[in-house]
């Protein structure tokens, strides 16, 4: 099937081949936005969530969901990560949290999926500690931003959503 690099020339899935590859430096960056209720925002805004830190938890489980990402997604590679850092930074104006997931890898395949995966770890936990507060936490815009190194080149996101 012309474009599914994952999917065989009789349909059935397939990992990719990469025993040929060389390592090399590979990045990617990802975002999601999580909405708040006002109640939850003054809630994480004042220290006063029953479940701790909220966004420290969040990051913490955004950097553990990268390093699972294989186990997540079926027939994405197993990879060393090099570096994973993941920032949620709040717009209380806007009642919201931004998550950025940056991973870099030396290795022989990307780690978009890696990012993204942290991102959406990221936001589920914060859902998941705020859904006592209020359940109209949102989820949404997760996507990748930029990554680099590869057979596919650079990739810059073309808006400023």
């Amino acid at each position: 099937m012309a474009g599914f690099s994952h999917i065989d020339d009789s349909g059935r899935p397939i990992m990719v081949d990469v025993g040929g590859k060389s390592s090399t430096l590979r990045e990617a960056v990802a975002e999601g936005i999580v909405r708040l209720p006002e109640s939850v925002k003054e809630a994480i805004l004042s220290g006063k969530t029953v479940k701790g830190d909220v966004l420290k938890v969040a990051e913490i489980a955004g950097i553990m969901g990268c390093k699972r990402t294989p186990e997540l997604i079926p027939l994405c590679h197993p990879i060393r990560l090099d570096n994973v850092s993941i920032l949620c930074e709040m717009d209380a104006g806007k009642n919201l949290v931004r998550i950025i997931c940056k991973v870099r890898s030396n290795d022989v395949t990307g780690v978009e999926m890696e990012a993204l995966t942290g991102v959406s770890i990221a936001a589920l936990t914060l859902y998941d500690m705020c859904k006592g507060i209020d359940k109209g936490v949102l989820i949404e815009n997760i996507r990748l931003l930029s990554k680099s190194g590869g057979k596919s080149g650079d990739y810059i996101t073309g808006d400023d959503r």
